[in-house]
């Protein structure tokens, strides 16, 4: 998947615009990426992208770009 495939996949998770979500986007700016937004994103993860994180990941999770790192360590980042 492309960068901006993911950050629409990112928006569609979080039930938020998609114009509103950005690489840099802190967590905080995201009104979904509450408690249940979080495992919201960790069954997206799981069951798109066979992705399970640990304590300690999800612990890091504060901005889109954390996610992104995710997908691009696990090599799910194609080039844009």
């Amino acid at each position: 998947m492309t960068t901006q495939e993911i950050l629409s996949w990112i928006a569609e998770a979080f039930e938020y615009p998609r114009e509103k979500i950005r690489v840099d986007s802190p967590r905080r700016e995201i009104p979904g990426w509450d408690s249940l937004g979080m495992l919201s994103l960790m069954a997206g993860l799981d069951e798109r992208f066979d992705i399970h994180l640990t304590d300690k990941d999800i612990g890091t999770l504060q901005s889109v770009s954390d996610v992104l790192n995710i997908l691009r360590h696990n090599g799910l980042i194609s080039q844009d």
